[in-house]
């Protein structure tokens, strides 16, 4: 029966939402006048909630005097902890309300061309027709751009680029490189065995948007080389490498996706084979937190059911 009192009591004394959210608007401000104008009410109604709330808990939680206003120690672990409550509460609520209001606003992504060109031809057509009031905006770019900064809402890279405090959905399936060149220059100058002998072929350089000549990282067996190639010609866009390699200018290593059609009509074949494994591919990311935007929380969980239905397809 003791018990059951005093948990009865302690009932009676736990404060209402309202008092707690005064409490912490007016440790925010150090004022009770600029914390009625936030909440909308006047200061003496703030005065009086907040001398309710102290007597129901028993703690003095503000020091008041005519000219200013500050929090006590315990007031102060207090507002700490509130203030974070109230937060995830206000973020679930606002996710709620999402579930009742369509999605809108406009949804930047920063993408590689090839990212881009995935999420155009598998989401982005669906999401429109369900999200008409969201405006997409795709900024393709080669460079590894740091998107919060740029204010993008999420971005594409290789799972292996995405930084470690970003969210990274997956999407596309793995991905692999490999070593084309057309049956004509194979004919004429011999496949390469080994990774030493691209030395002695003329190679397809690829230079990234920052100037840098990319290096052709081949792996067998979790060994990895990095092979400085050599070649006169140099582009900067992997369609047209696989172009040049189907036109017998020399060897290109490129993404499979790329070559695939040539491969399949047989304007190229793949060399070294076994030094171009598959690795984890592209994935959407961005920031970690605990709420998103509404058109960036729909285009992620669109993007995951299509993902999905590819695996199963």
């Amino acid at each position: 029966m003791k018990e059951r009192q005093q948990s009865n009591s302690a009932a009676v004394r736990r404060p209402e939402l309202s008092s707690l959210r005064a409490f912490v608007t007016i440790a925010a401000h150090r004022s009770f006048r600029k914390a009625a104008d936030e909440l909308g009410t006047s200061a003496s109604t703030l005065s009086h909630a907040i001398r309710a709330l102290e007597e129901r808990i028993g703690v003095r939680l503000l020091q008041r005097t005519t000219r200013s206003v500050s929090v006590t120690e315990s007031g102060a672990r207090l507002a700490t902890r509130v203030t974070a409550v109230l937060h995830d509460l206000d973020a679930a609520l606002e996710e709620l309300d999402q579930f009742r209001r369509a999605p809108s606003g406009t949804l930047r992504i920063n993408a590689n061309v090839a990212g881009a060109r995935i999420l155009v031809e598998s989401v982005v057509a669906p999401f429109m027709a369900q999200y008409p009031d969201v405006q997409i905006d795709v900024v393709t770019d080669d460079k590894l751009v740091d998107i919060v900064a740029a204010g993008f809402d999420a971005g594409v890279r290789l799972r292996e680029a995405v930084p470690e405090d970003m969210v990274a959905v997956p999407f596309g399936g793995d991905a692999r490189f490999v070593i084309v060149a057309s049956p004509r220059y194979v004919k004429a100058h011999g496949a390469p065995r080994r990774p030493d002998d691209l030395a002695n072929h003329a190679c397809i350089r690829h230079r990234f948007a920052s100037g840098k000549i990319y290096r052709w990282e081949l792996t067998r067996r979790g060994r990895t080389r990095a092979v400085d190639v050599s070649g006169s010609l140099t582009l900067d866009d992997v369609s047209l490498m696989a172009l040049a390699a189907a036109r017998g200018l020399g060897l290109a290593y490129v993404p499979e996706r790329v070559a695939r059609e040539l491969i399949a009509t047989g304007k190229l074949v793949t060399v070294l084979d076994d030094w171009c494994p598959a690795f984890p591919g592209l994935c959407l990311y961005y920031r970690g937190h605990r709420h998103l935007p509404g058109p960036l929380r729909a285009f992620v969980d669109l993007l995951k059911a299509s993902s999905a239905r590819a695996v199963i397809g």
